[in-house]
């Protein structure tokens, strides 16, 4: 069954004419289309009985067209997005329409409202759980964006110097990392000494300390997945106080998890205490401890990794032990 076919299924099951995506990676997660429309309107109408339609910006028409085998049509900036939805589409009647109301801000709710006139309901739970077990394509797709993550913290390795600054080094990781014909997944962390007791320090100017720990928070977006993780290293002599909290941090990275990972950096589910789930082959999650004391260390230490039918995969395979950087 295809997913816009689980799509459909899912409706017939909730006696539902329609489903509206509005989340840009959801809409490539189902078919295809990788497009970011900015502050513009982009939908994807999936109906439970017909062929379902895509609504983009009038410049992305054409390559949408070009990717999809089912009607698209767009607006451009002068033009009413609601009024060309409503004319466009084969029917806007539907007495309950799913909607992933975690992408739904108030403009493109009350603009829909306009359009359509059942009742909302949320589409965002089976969303996640559709994305949640990745298949073994999607676990092939972040397997390589992990392996350019273990080049990106490399290339981090490679630049450590008293002479530079934590920007510095981000500059040379990104650069690295453009070459070679990607992206960054999310901002990149480059953090000295007591900057990397703040668990979401801001980089800067700041000159990499000696005698003290570095810590670098990166990942890469590699043919629409992406990878995250964290080492730290040490720089010059750290005393054994610093020493003793890496490998504490390291012991608790064996039983630590985080959070899901897979066409966004951070995906449900939410691993931490309290959460009931069962954990299921092609499930993709971090595994993330740290520890923060401020004004004396702070030590993350993570991989990414997936379910196996008998236990877990990392995607990323960097060393884990206290490396020394003069």
């Amino acid at each position: 069954m295809s997913k816009l076919d689980r799509i459909r299924h899912f409706l017939n099951e909730n006696k539902a004419g329609l489903a509206i995506v509005s989340d840009p990676v959801t809409v490539n997660y189902l078919t295809g289309f990788d497009c970011d429309p900015h502050e513009r309107q982009m939908f994807l109408f999936v109906y439970e009985n017909r062929e379902p339609a895509l609504f983009v910006p009038a410049l992305e028409v054409a390559r949408a067209s070009s990717v999809l085998d089912f009607p698209v049509f767009g607006y451009v900036d002068s033009e009413n997005p609601w009024q060309k939805i409503k004319a466009g589409l084969a029917s806007t009647d539907s007495s309950i329409i799913y909607a992933e109301f975690d992408n739904l801000n108030v403009t493109k709710f009350q603009g829909l409202q306009t359009v359509f006139e059942g009742r909302f309901e949320n589409l965002t739970p089976f969303i996640q759980k559709m994305r949640v077990i990745k298949s073994a394509d999607e676990i092939q797709k972040m397997i390589v964006a992990g392996d350019y993550a273990d080049k990106a913290v490399n290339i981090g390795f490679d630049n450590i110097s008293l002479d530079v600054t934590e920007t510095d080094i981000i500059a040379q990781i990104e650069f690295g990392i453009k070459r070679l014909g990607y992206e960054m997944s999310f901002e990149t962390m480059v953090l000295t000494g007591n900057n990397a007791a703040n668990p979401h320090g801001i980089p800067g100017s700041n000159k990499v300390e000696n005698n003290a720990l570095l810590l670098f928070d990166l990942g890469c977006m590699v043919n629409g997945y992406a990878s995250d993780m964290t080492r730290t290293v040490a720089v010059g002599k750290p005393d054994d106080f610093k020493k003793e909290i890496y490998h504490l941090t390291l012991e608790a990275q064996q039983a630590a998890l985080g959070h899901g990972i897979g066409m966004d950096v951070h995906e449900f589910p939410s691993i931490m205490e309290g959460n009931d789930l069962v954990l299921e082959e092609g499930m993709c999650f971090s595994v993330e401890p740290g520890i923060y004391i401020p004004g004396k260390v702070g030590v993350r230490i993570e991989d990414c990794g997936y379910v196996t039918k008998d236990g877990f995969g990392l995607f990323t395979e960097t060393s884990k032990d206290l490396l020394y950087f003069d």
